[in-house]
């Protein structure tokens, strides 16, 4: 009996001992989506900073799906992460409950467009980690067999239609057909049109919006140049593409390690006609609610060091919010031989006016542009 009383005794010092020890440590809670492969590379990123900052833990949720229907979960019910990864298209609907990074990076390392993207009332809730912007991804082969020259980073958006036509034969489509409304919206901006006005005025039916949407599914049910739904079947885009059944795939950098790894084709990349593709960001933000704010701010910027969004450059997922990463060797190396035109596209491209009640609106005119 006096053994286990003794035992019971060192076991309660020992608890005690720890959670002393655990007071003395910050833990961060910190939200981010992403793949698998994502998390391999942000893993190590977390251990050298916690190494480097022995007094901080960072609690990762990974959340990769319904990530903003969780996090809304979380702030509602006083949950919200110290540090949260967002993106500019529901960055209006948490701004009033993020703090603002403006004083704590040097902007003109930036690229404008993400600065500008994860700002609201000219102040800057989060740091930029990348910026997006849709490319057309060609297949250089099918191409070749018909004949064609590749497009030039001038062309129109009827010189895209044209070639879509001469590529389209009993094997392959020329272009790429989807019912959603990521896709749908540099068409809608090459014909002067969009979402919202920079007012914010809606104008996804006004003239200009009616024309891009018409020319859009006209591709597939007018031209036959891009497959319809039925056609598609359960198949995406891009298994369409790397089956070499796609000549001309509109998508984002997300595609390139995916098309590194499988294409057994030889395959390159154009800017959208017109540089009309919109571009979007994401970066870290900071909950207002935290009560470790100055933890969270030497995280978020050491994960933004040039070092460190070279490390989530690397495998291709990304286009560098940083202009000194997107324009080292490190990301403009490799396939497709003209990344450069990400950049490009980039700097051409402007930010669409966010509301916060963005994806309300492009979830009703998803339903009114492809319910026919």
């Amino acid at each position: 009996m006096i053994k286990k009383i003794f035992t019971l005794f060192c076991l309660c010092v020992l608890l005690t001992g720890c959670g002393n020890k655990n007071n003395n440590i910050t833990v961060l809670k910190f939200s981010t989506w992403g793949s698998a492969s994502e998390m391999k590379i942000l893993a190590p990123i977390i251990k050298e900073f916690e190494l480097k900052n022995p007094d901080i833990k960072i609690e990762l949720m990974h959340i990769p799906q319904d990530y903003f229907k969780k996090l809304h979960l979380l702030f509602a019910s006083n949950l919200a992460p110290d540090v949260i990864f967002i993106n500019n298209l529901n960055l209006p609907v948490y701004k009033n409950f993020l703090i603002k990074l403006d004083n704590y990076i040097d902007k003109k390392e930036y690229f404008e467009q993400p600065i500008s993207a994860l700002s609201c009332d000219g102040n800057l809730y989060a740091i930029p980690r990348d910026i997006s912007v849709m490319v057309i991804y060609y297949n250089k082969d099918i191409f070749n067999k018909h004949h064609i020259s590749y497009p030039a980073n001038n062309w129109t958006i009827d010189d895209m239609l044209k070639i879509a036509i001469k590529l389209t034969d009993k094997n392959s489509w020329g272009i790429s057909y989807e019912q959603n409304m990521n896709y749908i919206i540099p068409y809608l901006q090459a014909f002067n049109g969009g979402i919202l006005d920079k007012n914010y005025n809606y104008i996804g039916e006004n003239p200009n919006s009616k024309k891009g949407a018409k020319f859009y599914n006209d591709l597939a049910y007018k031209y036959h140049c891009a497959p319809t739904v039925a056609q598609t079947g359960s198949k995406t885009q891009a298994q369409l593409f790397l089956e070499g059944k796609l000549a001309m795939h509109l998508t984002g950098r997300w595609m390139i390690p995916k098309y590194r790894e499988c294409a057994n084709f030889d395959w390159d990349i154009i800017n959208f006609p017109k540089c009309s593709a919109p571009s979007d960001a994401s970066g870290w933000a900071i909950s207002k609610t935290s009560k470790h704010k100055d933890s969270a701010i030497k995280f978020v910027l050491f994960l933004s060091e040039k070092r460190n969004i070279a490390k989530i450059s690397n495998d291709g997922l990304i286009v560098p919010a940083r202009r000194d990463v997107a324009n080292s060797d490190e990301f403009l190396s490799g396939k497709p031989h003209h990344s450069d035109l990400f950049l490009y596209s980039v700097e051409h491209s402007n930010v669409s006016p966010i509301s916060n009640k963005y994806n309300q609106i492009t979830d009703k005119l998803n339903d009114k542009l492809f319910n026919f």
